[in-house]
């Protein structure tokens, strides 16, 4: 049987591993089971969105101005 209880600290893991891959299934429900019973880690995983959001539009970032001294 899969253990289904998560940590904080492995929650967060978990939520920065998936990031960057696909995580497993079980981990996938433990990650959710924890979320729906933790308060912490939803705002963890909200700002993980935001600091994605904020680097993908930096990546889109053109400067505006039509610049070409690359700041």
């Amino acid at each position: 049987m899969i253990p289904l209880r998560r940590t904080c600290k492995q929650a967060a893991a978990l939520l920065l591993a998936r990031e960057d891959r696909r995580i497993a299934l079980s981990d996938t429900v433990a990650l959710r089971l924890h979320l729906m019973a933790c308060q912490a880690c939803p705002r963890f995983e909200r700002q993980l969105l935001t600091m994605r959001n904020a680097m993908r539009q930096w990546r889109n970032y053109d400067g505006g101005g039509g610049d070409d001294n690359g700041l």
